[in-house]
């Protein structure tokens, strides 16, 4: 296993990990985060470590929810516990092929690279073994914070696992990261997208970041000033 420096960004599941999953919610009134997640971001950002949110939203593709009403979820999310630095949403199926889509490595690529950190710096917090998967696939550390839906196979299979949200955090605090991948590792499933799809993207449609960049174009945020 490859040694690593200290964690630059943590990227969190949403449903199931920073708040308690309530299947298809576009309700914003029905949002409650999980024990210890408040606990939890707030440790991270006082030592300068970035935040962001990675997540799934197939009820979009399923007609059970709109983009509107994901994004409506989120803000809320954010109102209780950010703001987060990025937010990456795939609204797609699992039968539409996305690239995008935990366990596919894309979400993942697309947050660490916005948050202009190299993957082997991040870490993804999931409830299930399609968030830890991704972040392997996408060269980053993946913790397992199982809770009742998560499958015995898939919290048998974890490199590493919590007990619950604020153990996983103050884990990377005290030890830089845990495990992961070798450099020598099979590489991630294709190339990082464009940009993650936004809580309004339907099967088809291009791409497109949370928060668009105004009219004149926007600095590269990676890019330090001169």
């Amino acid at each position: 296993m490859r040694p690593v420096g200290p964690v630059k960004a943590v990227l969190f599941d949403r449903d199931g990990t920073l708040v308690h999953d309530v299947p298809y919610n576009g309700d914003p009134e029905r949002v409650r985060p999980v024990e210890g997640a408040r606990e939890a971001v707030a440790l991270l950002r006082a030592r300068d470590i970035r935040v962001g949110v990675v997540t799934n939203q197939s009820g979009v593709a399923r007609g059970l929810i709109s983009g509107t009403d994901v994004r409506r979820v989120n803000r809320r999310i954010d109102d209780l516990l950010g703001p987060f630095d990025v937010w990456a949403i795939c609204p797609h199926g699992p039968d539409d092929g996305c690239h995008c889509r935990k366990p596919q490595p894309g979400l993942v690529l697309w947050a660490a690279g916005r948050v202009c950190t190299d993957p082997a710096d991040c870490v993804v917090v999931g409830d299930i073994g399609a968030d830890t998967e991704a972040a392997a696939r996408a060269g980053a550390h993946g913790i397992l914070v199982p809770n009742a839906r998560t499958r015995p196979e898939e919290t048998e299979a974890a490199t590493h696992t919590a007990p619950d949200l604020l153990t996983a955090v103050r884990s990377l605090l005290d030890d830089p990261a845990p495990d992961g991948p070798a450099p020598d590792g099979p590489a991630p499933d294709g190339p990082a997208p464009d940009g993650p799809h936004d809580g309004g993207a339907r099967s088809g449609q291009r791409s497109a970041t949370t928060a668009p960049a105004p009219s004149g174009g926007a600095p590269d945020p990676c890019r330090r000033p001169s």
